[in-house]
């Protein structure tokens, strides 16, 4: 059988949504759990319960395989962040927010353990890398610079450079707190007393008045 005969037929087997999502979360067990480069397709294969026959169906490769999950969850990490802040919410408000649930999310360990997982590959693929932060870090980073460019800021610093307030806000808030669980030095999600006071005095230097 010739490939353009072929091509079709294995586009047709790998539709099953449920043995994706069953291959996928077998993979993420095994990637959090040893890394991209110990892990290897027969460790994914017997976590996933599936054979090696039918993970080559719906992914070419370890790499491939690797991407589509840190692009389901970029997807998943950042559809609940643009609810809060759809167009109408006022600014105090949406930057809280915003700011508590990234916050939130670059502490989570599994978080962590992706960012740990691309880092270290970034050198000798930084394709990857690349792809990583434009699809996470810096998605998360201009939905709030779109959302601060049409809010009414009236003339507080945000007004003048919406990006850059954007990235300030981000870095304000993420900075330290992700850091030290990146290195180690922190394992725990960060707790609400302290992502309170952090993202509280990010909003007021953001919007130059008190929250």
């Amino acid at each position: 059988m010739n490939a353009a005969r072929a091509a079709p037929r294995r586009k047709q087997a790998g539709q099953d949504p449920v043995k994706r999502r069953q291959i996928i979360d077998g993979a993420y067990r095994v990637f959090l759990a040893q890394g991209f480069d110990a892990a290897s397709m027969n460790d994914i294969t017997r976590e996933a319960g599936v054979s090696k026959g039918t993970i080559y169906v719906y992914f070419d490769n370890k790499l491939d395989l690797f991407e589509a999950l840190i692009e389901e969850q970029r997807q998943d990490y950042t559809s609940g962040l643009s609810d809060l802040i759809a167009p109408g919410v006022a600014p105090a408000q949406a930057l809280r927010a915003y700011g508590l649930g990234v916050l939130k999310l670059t502490t989570r360990s599994d978080v962590v353990r992706a960012q740990r997982a691309v880092m270290a590959m970034s050198e000798r693929m930084p394709d990857l890398g690349q792809r990583f932060f434009h699809a996470g870090p810096e998605h998360t980073r201009q939905m709030l610079a779109d959302y601060l460019a049409g809010a009414d800021l009236g003339d507080c610093p945000a007004a003048r450079d919406p990006a850059l307030a954007a990235q300030f806000f981000i870095d304000m808030c993420v900075g330290t707190a992700s850091r030290e669980r990146l290195y180690g030095v922190e394992s725990d999600v960060i707790d609400d007393e302290q992502a309170n006071r952090i993202v509280n005095l990010a909003v007021a230097m953001t919007l130059g008045a008190p929250t």
